[in-house]
This record gives structure tokens, sequence and C-alpha cells, in this order.
């Protein structure tokens, strides 16, 4: 004779699901209803902003480039003289055209190299094998808008400032000028640059 089973011990699930003193039935209804709703987007949020602030600031520390080529006496050979607290340092730095692009090559007064870099339709690139250097990169940036003539200035660089004998490319760099390649160079935070013909006194 079958035995009667009453309704309230009928099983729903695994022994373990009964032994939770609760019905598996029900506890699959509610995760199948966790499960239906979209993931909390706060951290999505988080990660995105965070993201954008960090190309902002990417963005930010880049050196400006003009908008296009300046018409430049290339080839150029210039002495830097970089002045910082009580330290002097002196290179050479010689500019020219090579290809499609205009090559800075910067040494010590030993002939040994310090930095390389090809302006490339408008982005720097890396010339030999020589570890970066963002100081140096931020120089021929510098000494690009200080070349740049008086006439094709606003034209590359609109927030450009220029007044007789100076310019200035806020909150940047500040050119203060003795001749067209004699000037002084400043950055705010420094360092501060003597820059002259090689050859020729600095000013």
């Amino acid at each position: 004779m079958p035995r009667y089973r009453p309704a309230h011990l009928t099983s729903c699930g695994s022994g373990l699901a009964r032994e939770s003193g609760g019905s598996a039935c029900c506890d699959a209804g509610r995760a199948d209803a966790f499960a239906s709703k979209p993931a909390p987007t706060g951290f999505g949020v988080w990660l995105v902003l965070v993201i954008s602030a960090l190309l902002l600031s990417a963005c930010a520390s880049q050196a400006p480039l003009p908008a296009s080529s300046p018409t430049l006496p290339l080839p150029l050979q210039l002495h830097i003289e970089r002045q910082q607290a009580d330290q002097r340092q002196d290179w050479l730095l010689v500019i020219q055209r090579e290809g499609p692009g205009i090559r800075w090559s910067m040494m010590d007064p030993l002939g040994i190299p310090q930095a390389r870099q090809q302006l490339v339709d408008g982005h720097w690139q890396a010339d030999g094998l020589l570890p970066p250097n963002p100081e140096a990169r931020e120089l021929f940036a510098a000494l690009l808008f200080a070349l740049t003539p008086s006439g094709e200035l606003l034209r590359n660089y609109p927030a450009a400032q220029q007044q007789a004998g100076q310019r200035s490319l806020p909150p940047r760099w500040a050119i203060r000028y003795a001749q067209p390649l004699s000037f002084e160079l400043n950055l705010p935070q420094g360092p501060h640059y003597r820059v002259s013909p090689l050859g020729e006194p600095t000013p």
C-alpha cells in the first residue's frame, strides 16, 4: 500500500536545499530575478572619469606644436646654455631638414649625443637609439615657437602673445630676444635657457 506523504514535505530540489530551511525552487526564482537586473554602474562611471582625466593630463603635458611647419633658416647650429639653481650645462644643437621632416640633434661639448628627435607631419619621432628625453622634447618645441617668424606666429600659435622684443605662449613659455637667433627662454618652473648661434657669445 502506498504511503501517504504530506504536501508540505514534497521535495523540490536537492537535499541540501531542503536542509537549508527554504525552497530551492523559490531561491532559484529569486536568483533569476537578481540576474535579470542590470549590474551597478557606479564603478563603470568612476573608471570612465579616471581614464578621461588621465587622457586630458597626457594631452596637457604634451608641448604645443605649430599648426603648420614654419619657415626656418635651416640648417642651424645653436649654443644652448641651461641654468637651474646653481647648475649650468652647455649643449650644441643642430637643426636641419631631413626628408619630409626636421631633425633635431643635441650633444654636449664633447660631442656625446644627448637627444635626437625628428618632427615629421606635426609629430615627434625618435631618431636613433637614445632613451626618451622629455625635457629635450619640450626644449625643441619651445625653440620651434621661438624661431617661428613673427608674420607666421599667430597662424601657427593662435594663443601666442607678441610685443617688441618678447613673445610668450601662456602659461608655458616666455621668450626675450636680443637678436632673432639670440634670446632667453624661460619656463614657469624652470629651467632657464640662453640661446645663441654657435660661435657667438650668449646674450
